[in-house]
């Protein structure tokens, strides 16, 4: 079944990790035998000829700068414009990808409607179709750049990532928006970006709501009710998000999946991790929403970690098939495991853009 992924950091691996995307999996794992420098080495899932038989017609690509003060304990760039760099140069990897025809920007209604289109055939052999989403704001020196953001197709955008930030504090902060983040938003709702609320505090989700009137959806995020963490949205938000015709994706790090998981101690087979579990968290979305229209896959596979933080039965990204059978023994009907893995997303857009 044709599968919309909603948050995918492709050039961030390929920049970052010095991965070649257009292997396979087995070279790309091969290639890193011995290095120690990042978690997930040799246990990579994500690769365009695997996203390929995952039978992935379109994702939201992202690009990642996240900069920091000098107080900051969290890891990131030292400058907003060294991350602005960053983001360029990611960039520069998905042209060049366009460029071997390996992938296709999509960044208007037309586009996406020929495109999916074109994923619905059986057998079609097309290039990935991707939106540009940018995660965390921190790289845009200033408002001005947003503009320039969206000239080269930028089509969404989650003002916050880990930590304090420029915009907005993110995931293990507390606070509301700044107010540079309470400007981004009024810019980015007349120039139409869609707003991640992915990585926002609480203080920040609520207040990015009030201010922001314009299209948003939570690309990557799971249930806070099944696994206590402020990373999740709790019920309280998610039907808020729900009362914004939101979608939320579904994402597959196994911390955000079962309780209790620490983080390099924890493994899939000690945890009891199975995919199973992403479809506890859409049935709890689910069961608030009334329906299946509000969830989607944002499986956020290649997000710094490899299959040492999935569930068991996922080695490759190509494995986010087995969903469809998931779906089907738990009762969904065939309209609704097309919308989530597929439908959902590409309506939320439409309406975005129409």
């Amino acid at each position: 079944m044709f599968l919309f992924d909603a948050h995918l950091d492709l050039s961030m691996n390929a920049i970052l990790w010095n991965r070649d995307l257009t292997d396979t999996l087995t070279d790309l794992r091969e290639r890193e035998i011995g290095l120690k420098d990042l978690p997930g080495r040799t246990r990579a899932t994500v690769s365009l000829p695997e996203m390929k038989a995952a039978e992935i017609g379109i994702c939201i690509a992202t690009q990642i700068g996240h900069s920091v003060s000098k107080k900051s304990t969290v890891p990131a760039w030292n400058s907003p414009e060294i991350a602005w760099a960053q983001t360029q140069g990611q960039l520069a990897w998905y042209r060049a990808m366009e460029e071997r025809g390996l992938m296709r920007q999509i960044s208007n209604l037309a586009q996406l409607d020929a495109h999916a289109e074109s994923c619905s055939r059986p057998n079609a052999d097309l290039p990935l179709g991707y939106i540009l989403s940018l995660e965390g704001a921190d790289s845009l020196l200033d408002l001005s750049y947003l503009q320039r953001a969206y000239d080269y197709g930028l089509r969404a955008l989650g003002p916050a990532h880990y930590g304090p930030g420029r915009y907005a504090p993110g995931t293990g902060s507390e606070g509301g928006l700044e107010p540079a983040g309470r400007e981004l938003l009024k810019e980015m709702q007349q120039l139409g970006i869609i707003l991640d609320v992915t990585h926002l505090t609480d203080e920040g989700f609520w207040e990015a709501l009030d201010l922001y009137d314009g299209p948003l959806w939570a690309s990557h995020s799971n249930c806070r009710s099944l696994v206590p963490n402020q990373r999740q949205l709790n019920d309280e938000q998610i039907r808020a998000l729900v009362e914004r015709d939101a979608v939320i994706g579904a994402v597959f790090d196994g911390w955000m999946l079962v309780p209790n998981w620490i983080r390099g101690e924890t493994t899939p087979e000690s945890s009891g991790l199975m995919l199973e579990a992403i479809a506890d968290h859409i049935d709890h979305v689910c069961q608030i929403a009334g329906s299946s229209k509000h969830c989607g896959i944002g499986s956020d596979l290649d997000g710094g970690f490899g299959n040492e933080q999935t569930p068991q039965d996922l080695k490759s990204i190509a494995d986010l098939q087995s969903l469809t059978d998931i779906f089907a023994r738990r009762g969904y009907k065939e309209a609704d495991v097309e919308g989530i893995m597929h439908g959902n997303w590409l309506r939320a857009i439409r309406q975005a853009w129409a």
